[in-house]
């Protein structure tokens, strides 16, 4: 129920939102997880929140994780570190989604592609509802 952002015309607070985690390591699939999760968090679908907190055991962090809120995790390969960290505190995400699905190839030094970052985005938007 992602676009279901806005209700007549009432927008929802960021707490009624789902969690949307990101890795956000050195590649560009891993930028570009991190760019998707921040425009599901500006564009108001979701509330983004860190996973490095979450994974580095900060008390707050992880209450939020546990909040038994949605959760949407994108990784940006199979390493999957976004779906770990929150199987350390035992979250599952009601969501997984691993970019290099969407065809956004893990590349060390290069910034993300906006093509294959708009496509990405796209369809964890469709996928998600």
């Amino acid at each position: 129920m992602l676009l279901g952002k806005v209700r007549g015309s009432v927008r929802m607070k960021k707490s009624d939102l789902p969690i949307v985690y990101s890795c956000s390591g050195c590649s560009s699939a891993a930028q570009t997880a991190n760019l998707i999760a921040i425009k599901m968090d500006r564009e108001n679908i979701a509330e983004m929140s860190c996973i490095a907190g979450v994974g580095g055991d900060v008390k707050p962090l992880v209450r939020t994780a546990k909040s038994g809120r949605e959760i949407i995790a994108i990784d940006g390969c199979p390493l999957a570190c976004c779906k770990h960290s929150l199987a350390r505190h035992d979250v599952q995400p009601t969501h997984h989604f691993l970019l290099n699905n969407f065809d956004v190839p893990k590349k060390l030094g290069v910034d993300p592609d906006p093509n294959l970052f708009e496509n990405a985005y796209a369809k964890i938007l469709e996928l998600s509802n």
